[in-house]
């Protein structure tokens, strides 16, 4: 019961993410885009079949989607038995990992329903675009910088 605020936070990225997702497919055309800024920011509708920033998007083997199913299980699976075996009370560290815990399943659950990740979140400066990325992969990026903050943050053991 006690994890229960931290599991709350992971349920609610995987709800916010697919809810945007389905937002973005139901009212954007595929390769359809709004500009919310121009020069800096534009909500668009892409599907990724690849890995983060659409790596392995363009293979054609069958491998490539196992691959990544598998590599977002095996994630899943050490984020949650990192997080069962660190203090409740170390709060950066367990909202860090729920924060990666919630945005792998968002992914997940997409690679495994319809083969591909929604993305629609595009950052650029003028012709320079950053790939299109989605709420998942936010909550994956901040949860990662938490993890690195936490681990700045504690004192490094002596060596004998």
């Amino acid at each position: 019961m006690k994890r229960l605020h931290y599991i709350f936070l992971s349920a609610v990225i995987i709800v916010l993410d697919a809810v945007t997702k389905w937002l973005v497919s139901a009212n954007i055309t595929l390769h359809d885009a709004i500009t919310v800024v121009p020069n800096l920011f534009s909500i668009v509708h892409v599907r990724n079949t690849g890995a983060a920033f659409g790596i392995g998007a363009n293979a054609e083997s069958q491998v490539v989607p196992l691959l990544l199913n598998s590599g977002a299980i095996l994630v899943f699976l050490i984020v949650v038995a990192y997080a069962l075996r660190t203090p409740l009370t170390d709060r950066t560290l367990q909202i860090g990992l729920h924060l990666i815990l919630g945005g792998a399943i968002g992914n997940l659950v997409d690679r495994f329903r319809f083969g591909y990740v929604v993305d629609f979140l595009d950052i650029y400066v003028r012709d320079h675009h950053w790939p299109a990325f989605n709420v998942a992969d936010s909550a994956i990026c901040i949860g990662i910088a938490l993890l690195f903050l936490d681990m700045r943050r504690k004192p490094v053991p002596a060596t004998a």
